[in-house]
């Protein structure tokens, strides 16, 4: 694969109560995280007013950071059948805002995002959180999950397009990741 130059990721961690977002651009070999915050969904009382502000945000977002790709975590089967089926109506309308907008979509699943960004599909969501804020040079307030969850999508969506940034070798742990990648190593 060719050497990517530059491009800009949408990543969504969907939800009904809180959707996490993040824009990641990579432009000739910087990462900038333009944006990283949640939408907060509990104020709508319908769940159908909750899928239409997911999808005004979402285009929203769109129009404003201009991405060309998007990452969207895909849902999980718990133990609560209609939790599972509210999530997936999420998700869907997110996509259909991106499909609409023109984007390049892309779903991943938790496990995939998790050993992308830290080399071990069962790391926490902290220890994604710490990766990432490790790789990309930021902090990031604690209590803010959902949007380091869409991070960790874009971060994965950029690992698997690009010939560059450990797409292609698989690691074991955050160990073996660090021994072949010192700089990553916050001081």
């Amino acid at each position: 694969m060719a050497k990517l130059d530059k491009v800009k990721i949408l990543g969504i961690d969907p939800g009904t109560q809180v959707m996490g977002y993040a824009i990641l651009d990579y432009f000739f070999g910087h990462f900038k995280v333009e944006a990283l915050g949640d939408i907060r969904l509990k104020k709508f009382e319908t769940h159908q007013e909750k899928l239409k502000e997911i999808f005004l945000q979402t285009q929203e977002l769109i129009e404003t950071y201009l991405p060309t790709e998007m990452a969207i975590e895909a849902p999980f089967y718990g133990k609560n059948v209609q939790s599972m089926l509210k999530l997936g109506r999420a998700q869907g309308v997110t996509i259909a805002a991106g499909i609409t907008m023109g984007l390049n979509i892309t779903e991943y699943a938790p496990k995939k995002i998790k050993q992308s960004v830290t080399g071990n599909g069962n790391a926490s969501k902290e220890q994604v959180s710490a990766m990432l804020q490790s790789i990309l040079k930021i902090k990031i307030e604690d209590g803010f999950l959902d949007a380091t969850d869409a991070l960790g999508a874009a971060m994965c969506h950029f690992n698997q397009i690009s010939s560059i940034g450990g797409g292609s070798k698989k690691y074991s742990g955050w160990k073996s990741y660090l021994t072949d990648n010192p700089k990553k190593l916050a001081k």
